[in-house]
């Protein structure tokens, strides 16, 4: 799988996020010189780990036969701190759905096992960024 960011216009900071068949869209906030036309790289970030939470929950309980009907996931940042190395995401997750009390503790757990909580959590990610070969300008 490859996404590919294209500039939308040579004025803006607006960019076109294609994802396989889906197209997104990324922006700045105006206090950042853009339009806050779309969202902005933060909040994909922040996003990924709200909708994998929600998509491990509901693929867990299917699984196990917990009658979770639904997920709802609340995450706000607090980004303060995260020029000196610190980022917080503060998850509240609403369970739908007919659920015992341990029902209820087992998915709490689950939901911390999810994909993108263990790659923003345990994992060392390295990024290797090259130029493409023949670029030009426009």
């Amino acid at each position: 799988m490859t996404v590919t960011v294209n500039t939308v216009s040579a004025e803006g900071l607006r960019h076109s996020v294609q994802i396989d068949d889906h197209e997104l869209f990324a922006d700045a906030p105006v206090t950042a010189g853009g339009e806050g036309s779309a969202p902005e790289p933060h909040d994909y970030f922040d996003a990924a780990l709200g909708a994998c939470k929600a998509l491990t929950l509901k693929m867990y309980a299917r699984k196990k036969d917990i009658p979770l009907t639904g997920v709802g996931v609340e995450v706000k940042r607090d980004n303060s701190l995260e020029q000196k190395g610190q980022y917080a995401l503060h998850v509240k997750l609403t369970l739908k759905g007919v659920l015992t009390d341990a029902q209820r503790e087992e998915l709490h757990r689950v939901a911390d096992r999810c994909p993108i909580h263990k790659l923003m959590t345990t994992s060392e990610v390295s990024i290797e960024t090259h130029l493409s070969e023949g670029a030009f300008s426009q």
